[in-house]
């Protein structure tokens, strides 16, 4: 099936590694020119940068701390002046940290809050005021429903999770962002959805392991014992991959979804059901 993204701007947040990084891949197999965001993994977004532009032609790694006005706004320009206007925005780029709730200080709370909410805040408005200038100036979009913004959150955020209350709520706001935005920007053409997912086995899955089964970070990792009891969380008895991500990721970003927006759709193995 062609999805319709050969050509299309993507710009993916938090590319640097993991399931952002394969997103971008993913795009770019589609012939999107992609631009990998990074905030610290320079060397995992130029490698990425770099296999997506043999199979394009074009795309770029692109540094910013999310949390800064100006590195948002000069990694925009960036984008939009090597590789032209953004046409899809995909918010993957977030902090976590597990602690019971009340062993957390505001300094856990204002540092999840200043990447995951005010950083996701700050670099789609930057990219959508982009967006809503050329819809007004009748240069764009390309073809109906084909300007999307596209937002990861973990399902925490969905149905909640025991050690990670600080981490949910502010995943939280993903899903009141999407929402919102889908109501209003879509007179200019513009559709926003949302992927929640279980926990997937990417680069960092050690990491993301402790916080998604309560582990004590800073251990080397899950046991064997402690992955029975993850597993046993989920139906279908595995783990999800980047594979398993990015394909609902790229059909939501596709014209051919041209009339969903404001959706909030799990992919978690059955991990928590609506």
């Amino acid at each position: 099936m062609d999805l319709e993204l050969a050509g299309r701007v993507v710009l993916v947040t938090g590319a640097g590694q993991g399931l952002g990084r394969e997103i971008g891949l993913a795009f770019a197999r589609e012939g999107a020119h992609v631009a990998f965001h990074y905030h610290s993994s320079g060397a995992g977004a130029e490698e990425a940068a770099a296999e997506a532009g043999k199979l394009t032609g074009a795309a770029m790694a692109v540094q910013a701390d999310i949390r800064s006005d100006d590195d948002v706004a000069a990694a925009v320009e960036a984008v939009e002046s090597q590789l032209g206007p953004i046409e899809i925005l995909v918010n993957n780029a977030a902090a976590t940290g597990a602690k019971p709730f009340l062993d957390t200080t505001p300094d856990d709370w204002s540092f999840q809050v200043d990447v995951t909410v005010t950083g996701t805040l700050r670099i789609t408005q930057a990219v959508a005021r982009r967006m809503v200038e050329r819809s007004l100036s009748g240069g764009h979009p390309p073809s109906p429903g084909s300007v999307a913004i596209v937002s990861l959150m973990g399902d925490s955020g969905r149905v909640g999770e025991s050690g990670l209350s600080v981490t949910a709520t502010t995943r939280a706001t993903t899903m009141a962002l999407t929402k919102s935005l889908a109501k209003e920007l879509a007179r200019y053409g513009i559709r926003a959805n949302c992927v929640s997912i279980g926990l997937v086995q990417t680069d960092r899955f050690d990491a993301h392991a402790r916080l998604g089964s309560g582990g004590t970070p800073g251990q080397d990792g899950p046991d064997e014992e402690r992955m029975k009891k993850i597993l046993a969380q989920y139906p279908l008895r595995r783990l999800g991959q980047a594979s398993d991500v990015a394909p609902l990721v790229l059909l939501l970003a596709s014209p051919l979804s041209g009339w969903t927006t404001g959706q909030v759709i799990s992919v978690n193995g059955g991990y928590a059901m609506p």
